[in-house]
């Protein structure tokens, strides 16, 4: 089954992607949920006709991204967390956390685009990883401190 996307769905594709999809996902799941439409000829067109319209926004979009990335760039974080004696954290620091620490830095990042690798449970040094846009994806270094 051939579908277009109508927004970002992880781990499958961005806006204004054609894709092909098991029947089963796309009629039970993306197109309900409005996710996602079927690509007809008339869709297809319409989806030219659109994307010709957005390329321009689009452009602007990729090099703000491509500014943020640049600011950040060499950027090391710290995120304090309440631990315990060993250097156990309780809990984990997680995409909210490391957002919160980019804001007290003065940069606006989404927690949405934050992506760990594992689960960061104790203190020490990590990389995270910033999808900024489908084409702008860097690494942050941050480090995770006793409060």
């Amino acid at each position: 089954m051939e579908i277009i996307l109508k927004e970002d769905v992880t781990n499958l594709g961005y806006k204004g992607d054609i894709l092909k999809v098991k029947s089963g996902y796309g009629r039970n799941f993306l197109i309900p949920t409005k996710k996602a439409i079927l690509a007809t000829e008339s869709a297809k067109k319409m989806l030219a006709e659109d994307l010709k319209q957005r390329a321009h926004k689009l452009e602007r979009i990729k090099n703000e991204s491509l500014e943020l990335a640049e600011k950040l760039k060499g950027i090391t974080l710290t995120v304090g967390a309440k631990t315990s004696t060993t250097g156990k954290i309780f809990g984990a620091v997680g995409p909210i956390q490391i957002a919160d620490a980019f804001e007290k830095a003065g940069f606006t990042v989404d927690r949405k685009v934050i992506i760990l690798k594992d689960a960061v449970k104790e203190v020490g040094s990590y990389t995270a990883t910033l999808k900024l846009h489908k084409e702008v994806t860097i690494e942050v270094a941050f480090e995770v401190i006793a409060e």
